[in-house]
């Protein structure tokens, strides 16, 4: 079966078909740094991962999906209970899909082809077929989706070694970084340019958007979320989000 056991070794590349999928549900997980030959396309259908990349944070909230392109060392890590499907493809299959790691939305349709992948044999003749109609479907589907602005590029300055220490903490205002790391803004600006292509500023309003996404999806309430994130009330982290999305946080998460 392809449903996969919380504590049950998996590796994709074992495989010798086209195209292999899992699905599962685990608690507090942390995957470890790791690759794998085949691209990934990961799926929460409910819950939220972090994946931890080379220099970049990824966050995959509920009903978005991860594409992975392959040989891309990354970290996945559960917090609370995560219900996900997950599809390896060969090689030869992800030519013509992003070489990049990207966040997508996920379709209606998407979303029932890769429930049959997940689901399917790992020797299903992906070649003829039912699954191959599937395949091609979800590779047209992969290809077609939206973005989302779910990447949050890291610095790789030393001197900015402390901001990255802790993810998961509220970066700092700008003055109070300067006066942390002994550097300038101006110094500080033209990091966060060369290393991230964004402003300080920039940088950590799409922190905080991620940052929001991730406690909303985790069941934190606005109350806390805005809290949190530093904001001087639930009405300011409202108009924040709806700038940042063009929706509230309540329509966000329907």
């Amino acid at each position: 079966m392809a449903w996969l056991d919380a504590h049950a070794p998996f590796d994709p590349d074992s495989f010798s078909a086209p195209v292999v999928g899992i699905a599962a549900a685990l608690g507090v997980h942390d995957s470890g740094m790791h690759r794998h030959q085949r691209g990934q396309l990961l799926y929460t259908r409910k819950g939220c991962m972090r994946i931890t990349l080379a220099q970049q944070l990824c966050l995959l909230p509920p009903s978005r999906a991860a594409w992975i392109p392959p040989a891309i060392v990354h970290r996945a890590v559960m917090q609370q209970s995560v219900d996900y499907r997950s599809i390896y493809l060969s090689p030869a299959l992800c030519a013509g899909l992003p070489q990049q790691v990207c966040v997508i939305e996920v379709s209606a349709l998407l979303r029932a082809v890769l429930e049959s992948i997940a689901h399917a044999e790992f020797d299903s003749a992906w070649h003829q077929g039912k699954h191959a109609h599937l395949l091609g479907l979800c590779l047209g589907e992969i290809n077609d989706a939206v973005r989302q602005p779910m990447l949050l590029p890291l610095p790789t300055d030393k001197r900015l070694a402390p901001l990255l220490n802790n993810v998961e903490k509220l970066p700092p205002q700008l003055q109070v970084l300067q006066d942390q790391i002994g550097a300038s803004g101006r110094t500080i600006g033209r990091i966060f340019h060369r290393d991230t292509g964004m402003s300080y500023q920039q940088w950590r309003q799409q922190w905080r958007l991620m940052r929001a996404i991730e406690l909303l999806a985790t069941g934190r309430n606005i109350g806390y979320s805005a809290f949190e994130l530093g904001f001087a009330s639930d009405s300011a982290f409202i108009a924040f989000f709806k700038d940042m999305t063009g929706l509230t946080p309540g329509d966000w998460m329907k």
